[in-house]
């Protein structure tokens, strides 16, 4: 039976944080940037709490591996605001692999492997940092956002929400826009929890071992101990709307790169 979302209020310990290039809150929530080379990147806090992941069986587009089942995240989290961008990669990294260019768009054309070299050199640049990537529970409780439906924004979506491809609306939803590339972050609105494009525009891996979820009650889930693909999330550009679903999963090899595949950074208290 599906519960509804329960969110605990923590106050992050320390805060700010020593890596932290500036903080606040404002009426999403607390929030604080780091800084590499005066490149400002935001992270949201995710305060922990209880949600039902995955689909109801009446969930129009739904797929066969969205098993609904209660997850409860015990600790909060730091996530990204945006996607990691190709500015920030770029001074990272020394070289940009994504296929539409601009600084402030979503770096994209890398595969899971990639990333982690990005967060292995970011991190021993900036020591105390230590991000990492998301797990799946923890990826889709932001998404939603104290959400049930289908989207956080609601039972539908629309072009001038979501960047997708709007020849293909979700659940005979009414065609709209296909801008057919990647637009800049935070061009678009942001769930209730300050997050922006988690719907949409790339997809985004996460930590995970793509697998079969749990039939019951699970506490902290990371995914399966060993798998051949690793999870991506949020749908992209290139795709329709109901694979910007907030339940919806795909899955690649870890070395896979295609240019709707970007990452949004994550760290622990």
């Amino acid at each position: 039976m599906a519960i509804k979302p329960e969110i605990i209020r923590v106050m992050p310990k320390p805060f700010p944080a020593r890596w932290a290039s500036g903080y606040g809150e404002d009426e999403y929530g607390l929030w604080q940037s780091f800084s590499v080379n005066d490149i400002d990147h935001y992270l949201r806090w995710i305060d922990p709490g209880t949600f039902m992941m995955g689909s109801p069986p009446d969930e129009a587009e739904r797929s066969s591996d969205e098993t609904l089942h209660n997850v409860t995240i015990t600790t909060g989290f730091w996530l990204g605001e945006t996607v990691c961008t190709q500015e920030l990669w770029q001074e990272v990294m020394g070289k940009n692999p994504s296929r539409f260019k601009g600084d402030c768009l979503p770096v994209e054309t890398v595969s899971w492997d990639d990333c982690h070299i990005f967060l292995d050199r970011i991190n021993a640049r900036e020591p105390g940092l230590e991000l990492r990537l998301p797990t799946e529970a923890e990826w889709e409780w932001a998404c939603r956002a104290g959400t049930t439906t289908p989207f956080s924004f609601g039972e539908n979506i629309t072009p001038e929400q979501v960047n997708h491809d709007g020849n293909y609306p979700y659940n005979k939803g009414k065609k709209g826009r296909y801008r057919e590339e990647t637009v800049p972050v935070k061009s678009l609105p942001c769930n209730a929890w300050g997050l922006y494009e988690m719907h949409g525009n790339v997809w985004e891996w996460c930590q995970d071992w793509y697998g079969d979820y749990p039939d019951g009650a699970v506490i902290d889930p990371i995914g399966p101990d060993r798998g051949s693909n690793r999870v991506l999330r949020g749908g992209g550009w290139f795709g329709g709307a109901g694979d910007c679903r907030s339940a919806f999963r795909i899955y690649y090899s870890p070395g896979d790169r295609y240019g709707n595949n970007g990452f949004r950074l994550a760290r622990g208290q």
